[in-house]
């Protein structure tokens, strides 16, 4: 199916480079990126909010073993200390 795309100077002379490097047509380059680009967003769109940030959720820990116990006092003195 013929589509046809105004590409700015930038994004032409990047899509150029790359068919270039990778010994393939602009065509090609484009209908992967396209691919990749509708596949991942299709997925991230599905996703709930828990499981775009679940690789972020317990991996660091504070040191402070109170922390939700005394988490208003905490922050009171972090604040305090800043001023």
């Amino acid at each position: 199916m013929p589509v046809s795309v105004r590409l700015d100077k930038e994004t032409k002379a990047i899509l150029e480079k790359t068919a270039k490097v990778l010994h393939t047509s602009k065509t090609e380059v484009l209908k992967k990126s396209i691919r990749d680009f509708c596949l991942k967003t299709l997925k991230e769109k599905g996703k709930r909010p828990y499981e775009l940030i679940q690789d972020l959720v317990g991996q660091e820990a504070s040191g402070i073993g109170d922390l939700s116990i005394r988490g208003e006092e905490i922050l009171r003195e972090h604040f305090r200390r800043k001023k």
